[in-house]
């Protein structure tokens, strides 16, 4: 039951946006191993300022992930960081080196879907 945020400095095209949706999602199945029918992705844009090393930025990007503690191992997170990198810039075309890819992993007994946590789950 993955949720990713994908926060960009401008707003996409709905196309962009939801191409980008679907890749993140596909990566993650392939990836990561997750269900497709759980994966939850959010596409949200910043109007505001966004710096990198005290400088505004015209493409800039930050995907939080959040996955359950312990269901991937440290050679497949590498990989989705790579592949979804890969994925970022080919949609939004030349990013700054300082746009982040986080994976973060929660105990499955901190989160879960339709009342019940991960951990209940197993």
């Amino acid at each position: 039951m993955p949720f990713l945020r994908l926060t960009l400095h401008s707003q996409p095209s709905e196309e962009v946006s939801g191409a980008l949706a679907r890749e993140l999602t596909v990566l993650m199945k392939d990836v990561l191993n997750k269900k497709v029918d759980l994966t939850s992705v959010s596409v949200e844009s910043k109007s505001d300022i966004w710096t990198i090393g005290g400088l505004p930025q015209e493409v800039a990007c930050y995907l939080e992930v959040y996955i359950t503690a312990g269901t991937n191992d440290e050679s497949q997170k590498e990989r989705f960081i790579h592949e979804a990198m890969r994925v970022l810039k080919e949609r939004l075309g030349p990013i700054h080196l300082a746009s982040y890819v986080v994976i973060s992993e929660i105990p499955a007994t901190d989160w879960g879907y339709d009342g019940r946590t991960q951990a209940s789950r197993r």
